[in-house]
């Protein structure tokens, strides 16, 4: 929580004397505060742009309209841009499509890889102590 300067005197004196500084939160009213970004999943925050769009956007810049001009229009930065051309250059929607589903399974294979390598060390523990 951050703290006004005029708040600095009411501050309990374990807070660190950087953070009396630049705190002030404490004075801003709900409405001026940002509400977080929308989420899909626990802990996963919402894409603005689909695969579909991103590749229409590189698409675009291939036709010939500059780079800032369409982030401009599309409102994206340019490092975004580098980002998704990084990530999406050269890809077809269906090739975009098949990754999405390729990161997915990765992620499920991930997780039920985990999942028994950790039921594994359990059982390892049970087996160790002496009954």
């Amino acid at each position: 929580m951050l703290y006004c300067c005029h708040m600095v005197s009411r501050l309990p004196q374990n807070v660190p004397n950087w953070r009396r500084a630049i705190d002030v939160s404490p004075i801003l009213s709900s409405a001026m505060v940002q509400s977080p970004a929308p989420e899909t999943e626990v802990g996963r925050v919402k894409k603005r742009f689909s695969e579909e769009q991103i590749i229409g956007f590189l698409r675009e810049v291939d036709a010939g309209v500059p780079v800032k001009e369409l982030c401009r229009k599309h409102g994206f930065s340019e490092a975004s841009y580098y980002l998704w051309r990084n990530k999406f250059g050269g890809m077809e929607v269906s090739d975009a499509k098949r990754l999405k589903a390729l990161e997915a399974e990765t992620a499920r294979l991930k997780k039920l890889l985990a999942e028994s390598m950790l039921e594994n060390e359990v059982t390892r523990e049970a087996l160790r102590k002496k009954w």
